[in-house]
């Protein structure tokens, strides 16, 4: 869940986390930041919200614990295609469906973060800005090839250079003081309506002001909810 704060001045309606956040990422430090080494070939991080000019970097967490397990381990599913292959050539009653597999290395390299985050995030899904950004990026919409702009469009179809656009679009929001407004965007995961996703900004040359109590801790082989989110997926944990 999270706090509402209404639309405000910018006819986009912002919510708050009311409690904390959990994000998976790489040892040592869960809040730290990709190296900028690591962008792409067009100068930019790829994820859904980063930013197209490739001046702000920013941080992936979720609600729960097991919204942020099912987020990273997405990419390790099975393919669907080779699971209705299997089906064709052996049976539907004859087989399951094959897992992917998660080396356990990978855990060994990574760590839970948990924090407290303050400031107000833009919920892309609500009707208000759903209402204020299909006016504001009408160009950009027809520009994508897009029929129309509603929250499946954010969601499931939206190409990621678009929803590049709506970060970058929602960073440059600012307050009459000329203090940027947001501190990230609020989302709800391709994964299930019961996981709240946040994108956290970052604020080139203060870092995270928003981000308090920062804690990084060990993830255990046994954690239920690691467990959980593999069984979900159709993944099991492996020892090469």
């Amino acid at each position: 869940m999270a706090e509402p704060s209404g639309a405000g001045t910018s006819g986009l309606h912002a919510v708050s986390p009311d409690g904390p956040l959990y994000r998976i990422a790489r040892l040592p430090d869960a809040w730290a930041f990709p190296a900028w080494a690591n962008v792409g070939r067009a100068g930019i991080f790829g994820n859904r919200w980063d930013d197209l000019k490739g001046v702000y970097r920013v941080l992936y967490a979720s609600s729960s614990r097991l919204g942020a397990f099912m987020e990273v381990l997405a990419r390790f599913r099975p393919d669907l295609h080779i699971v209705e292959a299997l089906k064709d050539m052996e049976g539907e009653e004859s087989i399951a469906q094959p897992p992917g597999e998660l080396d356990v290395g990978w855990l060994r390299n990574r760590c839970l973060g948990v924090a407290q985050v303050r400031g107000e995030f833009v919920d892309v899904g609500h009707s208000t800005s759903l209402a204020r950004l299909r006016d504001a990026l009408a160009s950009r919409i027809v520009h994508h090839g897009l029929d129309d702009f509603d929250a499946a469009t954010v969601r499931l179809s939206a190409p990621r250079r678009f929803t590049q656009e709506i970060s970058r679009y929602v960073y440059d929001r600012s307050t009459p003081q000329g203090q940027r407004r947001f501190a990230g965007i609020a989302y709800r995961s391709r994964l299930g309506d019961e996981f709240r996703n946040w994108a956290i900004f970052e604020s080139p040359g203060n870092g995270l002001p928003w981000i308090g109590e920062p804690e990084t801790v060990a993830i255990e082989g046994d954690d239920p909810d690691l467990l959980r989110a593999l069984e979900l997926l159709g993944v099991r944990l492996v020892v090469r």
